[in-house]
């Protein structure tokens, strides 16, 4: 790179791993504190960028729209926002969990790591200032625009809290939404039980349907307090929980991380289909007390017969249902080992999801189900097979959502602040851009930290913000008004790995990030962009 910060060579060829020591040293006169490496750090080939990107894209925060079955319980997880996402879902019809989690970070130390020209460690990519933000990444960020500017940004501010329709309260703290799929699903339920009332109690005419609202208000409270029978099970755990949404065909409560143990990954699960069976046995209880064919006893008697099959429908042993994830826990207990309890539950969700598909029309056309084959009519027969299709979706969906979020957790550790961070050089706040930038070319540095006099550093220059400024006139412009301010969210050790560093990055959102040593010694600069991009190529290599 030229004093103006173009590359010197431009075949973006990544070089042989290097490995940085524990020395330290200062890569500019007037500044200290900065930890240097004796070898080549990430992207040496190539230095600060020249292309503009001002017009970077800004990623948009990801929504959950993937189809659950009633109840369930995910973890949204970077990726949903993949992760959006962020988990491993958990759908359950009446209710269940789904975790997004993303444990088991692995070790920090420093590694040999590949270098290049440019954003992503061994990629060779110059774009550097432009965002890679590919679907299911990491953790939201909101990039600036890149343009110079005479004054200092303010530093990020906490990303609002995700939201899914309609709030309606936050029971142990878990704000509760209904999604707008929820009034497609009371209409239908009204319009079917309002049918069914007709034939039982003829006498209520156009009154039916308003009985009917009200039995489609009380299955679906009857699911939020199985997806709270998972939240209470999963703060005691320790668990965070990030909401619960009451959407099309059921519930879900997004765990954002996942148990410990498989015991207790075990009683997580069970206690939704618990809670929904002690609701049956209480409906039942009450139907005793009333009078038979009664407007209170037909309500009662469908409530009760509506939790059962929740019930039994989310003890199925496969992913994504709560018996899926009962399963799961037994062969983890079994073999050690999570990813093994997660593909046996998974494809045996596959093929739940085929015996529904295929079974369910055959039952109805039986008469199985309760009534006569020849009382089944041409409309019913398209009813069922509507049905038997789309919660054959949910399931098939909420299986292959499990085991691609296995391979999440499995590569998380491979996401390592010290193996990412770029080199970088200290410089006072006074400092032309072009001799900050040539600095860096001496040092082989892609990033700038402006320090006080005393070397503490103060702010990053943001690399969006350098590729706006024309480089006639770099000489002019002090690198301070090209800073961002460092709030305590952007420092970040740079021994955090995995989960720890995702959850890090996503309390702070921001474009760069100052890595320092345990010692508050300067490591370097981590970028947002960079992290995502190996995140992605993690996630596209075979498990």
């Amino acid at each position: 790179m030229d004093e103006s910060g173009q590359p010197q060579s431009g075949t973006g060829e990544a070089t042989p791993p290097t490995e940085r020591t524990g020395d330290r040293h200062t890569a500019s006169r007037g500044t200290t504190g900065m930890a240097e490496r004796s070898g080549p750090g990430p992207g040496d080939a190539q230095n600060l960028p020249q292309r503009d990107t001002s017009a970077a894209p800004t990623p948009d925060d990801t929504g959950d729209t993937t189809p659950v079955a009633p109840g369930e319980h995910t973890a949204a997880g970077p990726a949903q926002k993949e992760a959006e996402k962020e988990a491993d879902p958990h759908p359950t019809v009446g209710g269940a969990a789904q975790d997004a989690d993303t444990s088991g970070t692995g070790p920090t130390d420093p590694e040999p790591r590949p270098t290049g020209g440019g954003g992503t460690p061994g990629t060779g990519n110059p774009d550097i200032g432009t965002p890679a933000q590919g679907p299911g990444g990491p953790f939201d960020r909101h990039p600036e625009r890149a343009a110079a500017t005479s004054g200092r940004r303010k530093g990020p501010t906490k990303p609002p809290e995700p939201r899914g329709g309609l709030l309606m309260g936050r029971p142990f703290g878990v704000p509760v939404y209904v999604a707008p799929s929820w009034f497609l699903v009371a209409a239908l339920i009204t319009w079917v039980f309002g049918g069914q009332l007709d034939r039982v109690l003829p006498e209520l005419g156009a009154a039916r349907y308003l009985v009917a609202l009200f039995f489609a208000v009380a299955f679906y409270a009857s699911v939020l307090v199985h997806e709270l029978a998972h939240t209470v099970a999963a703060l005691r755990f320790k668990l965070p929980v990030r909401r619960i949404r009451l959407q099309f065909f059921g519930g879900v409560s997004e765990i954002e991380k996942e148990s410990e143990t498989p015991g207790r990954e075990f009683v997580l699960a069970f206690v939704g289909p618990l809670l929904s069976l002690v609701l049956a046995g209480v409906f039942y209880l009450a139907m005793m007390a009333v009078e038979p064919g009664t407007v209170p006893g037909v309500l009662l008697a469908g409530l009760m017969v509506s939790n059962l099959i929740v019930a039994a429908f989310n003890l199925l042993p496969g992913l994504p249902l709560d018996g899926g994830r009962m399963l799961r826990a037994v062969v983890w207990k079994i073999t050690g080992k999570p990813m093994s309890g997660t593909v046996a539950a998974a494809w045996v969700g596959r093929a739940l999801a085929i015996a529904v598909l295929i079974g369910l029309p055959l039952l109805t056309q039986s008469g199985a189900l309760g009534e006569g084959a020849e009382e089944v009519s041409g409309m019913d027969t398209v009813t069922d097979a509507l049905l038997a299709a789309i919660l054959a979706a949910i399931i098939w969906t909420g299986a292959g959502n499990s085991l691609r979020m296995a391979r999440l957790r499995e590569h998380l550790p491979e996401l390592r602040a010290r193996t990412l961070t770029r080199r970088a050089v200290p410089v006072e706040h006074g400092t032309p851009l072009s001799e900050a930038l040539r600095r860096a070319n001496e040092a082989g540095a892609r990033a700038l930290v402006v320090v006080d006099p005393d070397g503490e550093p103060r702010s990053l220059v943001r690399e969006a913000a350098i590729v706006g400024v024309p480089e006639h006139r770099r000489p002019w412009v002090p690198v301070s008004g090209l800073a961002q301010d460092l709030t305590d969210g952007m420092r970040v050790s740079a021994e955090l790995a995995g989960e720890e560093l995702l959850d890090t990055l996503r309390a702070t959102p921001a474009t760069e990030y100052l890595v320092v040593e345990e010692n508050g010694a300067i490591y370097g600069v981590l970028s947002a962009a960079d992290v995502e991009r190996a995140f992605v190529k993690a996630m596209a290599r075979p498990s």
